[in-house]
């Protein structure tokens, strides 16, 4: 008789010793029940039971969760949007928490997700398309708010909302861009005719100042040719009788320039030229000469006399 009721005993300890003891992994939490109405929470670590008396009617899961909301919605200026909102959230833990969570809450993800469509769908309609996008940080914190306040009395927490991705209608987007490479397209222009006028400025400056430069070479020219002749009437003066005159000089000068002019003329191989031949005409080609030099002389005055003038009020 022994032989079996020790072996029966033995085996019934066993069974009521894997009945009593269980341990709970790291981040969950095992609700116990006694007889059917709730015990406590056995958090992780070894833990004890009666067996056949108390059960574990189940395990929460105590990590932060992701729960991604796919949601459309119409804007405030009427445009259908697409609008993925990221929700995470964990469970409070506490053995009050737990329990809330355990027993309020018969499906958590869908009851959450209602609560994100209702919250995006009363703050969206607000706002136009480009609001949207530039103030999603804001709608997210909108629904982290109000998530936070309603499902906290369930034994949740949120830790954020995010909005992910804003997706309008594609005819949407197609005009969106072709509103945007027009804007570009408009900008290029104004910038393509801001440098074309700066090049026609930049030129005209350019020309002005070449134009002046030249004319201020041409006046120099003429002076250093009317100071070349005064030298050479002086040295020519020198070497002549006395009583000769400056005219005398000059009228020889513009004599020797003819026939040298002529010379050379034929020294290049050119057989015909047109030009007064008479040496009378040399004297009406003096006169225009000397009225020239004349008027080179008294440019040369009012330059010198500006420049004093200038130099005697900068004193």
């Amino acid at each position: 008789m022994d032989f079996i009721t020790t072996p029966l005993i033995i085996g019934l300890l066993i069974l009521l010793a894997t009945r009593a003891v269980f341990t709970v992994k790291q981040k969950t939490a095992v609700v116990i029940e006694r007889l059917g109405k709730f015990q406590r929470i056995a958090q992780s670590g070894l833990q004890f039971k009666i067996p056949f008396i108390d059960k574990k009617s189940g395990v929460v899961n105590l990590r932060v969760r992701e729960l991604p909301v796919n949601i459309e919605t119409k804007t405030k200026d009427d445009v259908f949007v697409n609008l993925i909102v990221s929700v995470q959230y964990f469970v409070t833990a506490n053995a009050e928490g737990i329990r809330k969570a355990f027993y309020q809450f018969d499906n958590p993800e869908a009851q959450i997700q209602s609560y994100v469509f209702d919250s995006i769908r009363s703050e969206v309609p607000k706002l136009i398309l480009d609001d949207v996008f530039s103030e999603k940080d804001k709608i997210a914190v909108a629904v982290q708010n109000e998530l936070a306040e309603t499902i906290s009395g369930f034994g949740y927490e949120i830790v954020k909302a995010l909005v992910t991705d804003i997706d309008p209608d594609s005819k949407v987007k197609n005009s969106m861009n072709e509103i945007n490479a027009a804007k570009r397209l408009k900008e290029a222009a104004k910038e393509y005719a801001e440098a074309e006028k700066i090049k026609v400025v930049a030129a005209a400056e350019a020309e002005a100042e070449s134009k002046k430069l030249q004319g201020e070479g041409i006046a120099n020219q003429r002076i250093a040719i009317a100071n070349g002749l005064k030298q050479s009437v002086e040295e020519v003066r020198g070497a002549m009788e006395e009583g000769t005159t400056g005219q005398h000089v000059m009228n020889m000068l513009f004599m020797t320039q003819h026939y040298d002019t002529i010379s050379r003329l034929a020294d290049n191989n050119i057989s015909t030229i047109f030009m007064p031949y008479s040496p009378g005409t040399v004297g009406d080609l003096q006169t225009e000469i000397q009225s020239g030099l004349l008027g080179v002389e008294m440019l040369k005055e009012a330059k010198e006399k500006a420049a004093k003038e200038i130099k005697d009020t900068k004193k």
